[in-house]
């Protein structure tokens, strides 16, 4: 039934293999897929992995640093397989505690793990087990509870029989709580200890117990006071006044603003082309050249304090469920055993804190299917992990938290447009990017800075205008074309102008207008054709199919999805179909998908920069461009380390 099984560390040394009877092809392949795709892209979260033919399914070892992996082909149904899994790796670390504990790549490779006699026995009673229990009979009426109640139960009353039925049931209650007083007559001289009382919200509790939580809470206000005093401290300062923006494209002036001297007379001569060039030349823009900046944040001073004030919450929570012993200095023995690393980190110990951390995640626009996903893989992770001397819990896994998220938004192949665009130069053939996405996200207008960036490091580019359907799409991207080449004069590059626009007008087939851009940027010797489609909501069938059309026909070197960093739930939703629409669509076994993404307004959206978690971790691909403003300098890269450190920032 099982094709394979495999034990293998962290770091790489396979202590333990099965193979099935009659399996021939090697699982070498799909646990290195699994590998690739899960355990190091951090998305845990599902223990669950499909390859090809084959379903996967893995534990991981936290304490020991082991994987554990069983693959079976996936059109079998086999419901002992999560619990053999389980019992395996008890039994494996039962058996080699001693071996395993000898840390060393070197000492686990001279380690010989004879496992087949105890596997083979598990896997018997596992499947003995699932036999056994065979399909559930339907239990008779007479089992059931219905047949137990009687007509009159089930007649609607109205009125009087109602109250009748209240006061039924409150004798019922008052009977259930007579017996309560009958313990105080047992023994007069444990009434104090033993007495419940209600006053000040204490319902439920003993003197002792009362006595306990006061306790604690005298510890929390005293510390809460110390913090308090800290932050308050600096408080006194001036608020800063709202400084005046300047806009590098406005001029050092009001009299560089001023064109009542220039145009004032209300004639319209035939220069204004060449005024417009004059005005565009004189636009500050900084050069571009080579790769480009990264997006960076300030860290704020305020966020370690708040930090630690968190931290401490967690500590007394974690304190409170503790058993109460200990008399007067429980609370602060309960803080102490938060702080001291004296066990391993379980389940229970993490649910408060990864609450925590998903409601953040989401106020940070982290869709919400993303955030609870990537809990439970940080979880998964830190599960049986033994703690660092006196960090704490919360400390432990927001560590554990951002290192997923900047492996997530580190890409698994890196990008290179420029150094692509040389080899497809090298190859007398223009390197062609399709940008797609819904409607008003800014591709023209990101397509236009990747303009300026492509043209200043010496690339002439071909525009494309696919976009047939909307009114001034068209006109946009000639508006943009002129700039451009105000910008970069063809007098500087031998009279030929460096920006083009290849368009048919509206109501044509895009993918026939993309093929004839494509083949005439060959003839013509550009380096790059950037293709820019219409805005389509991603459930939109018809416009779906012609995207997936012209994608297919013209096979492009690289398609960026275009995607507002606004969103949250909704990104998961648009890169979901738009993927699917592409592989539905295709006429390829190996359908052309998104291979990366180009986040646009970034600079609407303060540290709210859950999107870019969502979108990278729905696709995989990495996050290309990032759009922030409305000038053709801005266009940065992804820094990852500034997104997470923004993103985990209280």
């Amino acid at each position: 039934m099982l094709d394979f099984f495999t034990i293998f560390s962290k770091g790489g040394i396979v202590l333990w293999c099965f193979q099935g009877a009659g399996v021939t092809e090697s699982f070498t392949g799909p646990v290195n897929a699994l590998i690739r795709s899960v355990i190091l892209q951090e998305r845990s979260g599902n223990n669950t992995f499909t390859h090809e033919a084959l379903s996967l399914k893995y534990k991981l070892d936290n304490e020991f640093e082991l994987v554990f992996v069983v693959g079976f082909q996936k059109i079998l149904t086999l419901t002992y397989v999560d619990k053999f899994i389980d019992d395996v790796q008890l039994h494996f670390r039962d058996r080699y505690k001693n071996e395993l504990e000898q840390k060393g790549a070197l000492k686990l490779l001279n380690n010989n793990f004879e496992f087949e006699d105890d596997f083979k026995t598990l896997l018997r009673d596992a499947e003995d087990s699932s036999k056994a229990r065979g399909p559930v009979s339907m239990r008779t009426f007479t089992e059931s509870q219905k047949s137990q109640k009687t007509v009159k139960s089930m007649i609607e009353t109205k009125g009087g029989d109602k109250g009748k039925e209240q006061g039924g049931k409150k004798n019922k209650n008052a009977k259930k709580e007579a017996p309560l007083p009958e313990p105080v007559k047992e023994g007069h001289g444990k009434v104090s200890t033993s007495e419940k009382t209600v006053e000040n919200g204490n319902q439920g509790l003993t003197q002792d117990e009362i006595m306990q939580k006061k306790r604690e809470e005298f510890f929390r206000k005293r510390m809460a006071g110390s913090a308090e005093k800290t932050s308050k401290s600096p408080k006194p300062q001036k608020p800063k006044e709202k400084q005046m923006r300047v806009w590098d494209m406005a001029g050092s002036s009001t009299k560089d603003l001023d064109y009542s001297q220039r145009n004032g007379n209300g004639s319209h001569d035939s220069g204004n082309q060449s005024q417009d060039a004059q005005i565009d030349s004189g636009m500050q823009l900084r050069p571009m050249v080579g790769d480009l900046l990264s997006v960076d944040y300030e860290s704020s001073e305020e966020e370690e304090e708040i930090e630690e004030e968190e931290e401490k919450v967690v500590i007394t929570d974690i304190s409170k469920k503790a058993p109460k012993k200990g008399g007067g200095f429980g609370g602060m023995f309960g803080m102490l055993k938060g702080l001291v690393g004296s066990k391993s980190l379980t389940q229970e110990d993490m649910e408060p804190v990864l609450d925590k951390m998903r409601d953040h995640l989401i106020a940070k626009n982290v869709a919400a299917d993303i955030a609870s996903q990537l809990c439970d893989s940080v979880a998964k992770k830190l599960e049986g992990k033994v703690m660092g001397t006196f960090t704490t819990v919360a400390s432990t896994v927001k560590q554990a938290l951002q290192d997923s998220l900047v492996q997530i938004l580190q890409p698994k192949r890196r990008v290179d447009i420029l150094r692509d665009v040389l080899e497809a130069r090298s190859q007398r053939r223009p390197f062609v990017i399709t940008f797609c996405g819904v409607n008003g996200v800014g591709k023209s207008t990101n397509l236009a800075k990747i303009s300026f960036w492509l043209i200043e490091n010496g690339f002439t580019v071909l525009i494309a205008a696919c976009d047939t359907f909307r009114a001034g799409a068209v006109e946009q991207l000639r508006t943009h074309q002129r700039r451009l080449n105000s910008l970069h004069p063809p007098e500087k590059h031998g009279g030929r102008p460096v920006v083009q626009l290849y368009e048919k007008g509206y109501g044509k087939d895009a993918a026939g207008i993309a093929m004839e851009a494509i083949a005439y940027a060959r003839n013509q010797a550009f380096d790059v054709v950037l293709v820019d489609t219409a805005g389509r909501m991603q459930d939109n069938a018809p416009l779906m199919t012609a995207l997936a059309k012209l994608i297919a026909v013209n096979m492009p070197d690289l398609v960026l999805f275009v995607g507002e960093a606004l969103v949250g739930n909704e990104a998961v939703d648009q890169l979901v179909k738009f993927n699917q629409a592409l592989a539905d669509h295709s006429m390829s076994d190996k359908p052309r998908l998104i291979d990366g993404i180009v986040l646009t307004k970034f600079d609407t959206i303060d540290d709210k920069v859950g999107a870019a978690i969502s979108m990278t971790y729905i696709t995989g691909q990495p996050i290309v461009f990032v759009g922030t403003g409305q000038t053709y300098n801005d266009l940065r890269s992804l820094n990852a380390r500034a997104v997470v450190s923004a993103l985990m920032k209280a």
